[in-house]
């Protein structure tokens, strides 16, 4: 398993880059922008890391600005922890038998979520290319939220 990323949800873009870009020293290593979701997320790097999550995609924090959104509340800000798992449908598999709920199930060989107890989202990544479309995954629900 590989720490990824933490992502936290940013009201007004421009004001976030500016605290942790210009004064807490953070590095923008890389932006997309999706004019269809309507957000933007920004992928910031400590100036040490600054090669290593060019490289490897982590560790880094993750803006997201939603385009239509200018307050969170109930801690709606912070979003989520992510890690990268050699196998998503066997890291899946160990986590339903130990009793954790896949409350977005891997359909697409790629991406899936669970909960902390204290619902914390930890999202789960594929590492590399996502693996082949298989069941139970492909017909399974998504079960609350994440």
């Amino acid at each position: 398993m590989e720490y990824l990323h933490t992502m936290v949800r940013v009201a007004n873009l421009e004001e976030s880059l500016d605290f942790y870009c210009n004064k807490f020293g953070l590095v923008e290593v890389r932006r997309t922008d999706n004019e269809k979701g309507r957000y933007t997320l920004v992928f910031l790097a400590a100036p040490g890391d600054v090669e290593r999550a060019k490289d490897s995609k982590a560790p880094l924090l993750e803006l997201t600005h939603n385009w239509d959104e200018n307050e969170y509340a109930g801690g709606r800000n912070f979003g989520h922890l992510a890690y990268r798992v050699d196998d998503i449908y066997e890291t899946c598999r160990r986590l339903m038998e130990a009793g954790v709920t896949i409350n977005r199930p891997p359909r697409d060989g790629y991406m899936a979520f669970v909960k902390s107890p204290d619902n914390v989202s930890i999202e789960l990544l594929q590492r590399g290319e996502p693996k082949p479309v298989q069941e139970p995954w492909a017909s399974m629900p998504n079960t609350g939220s994440w």
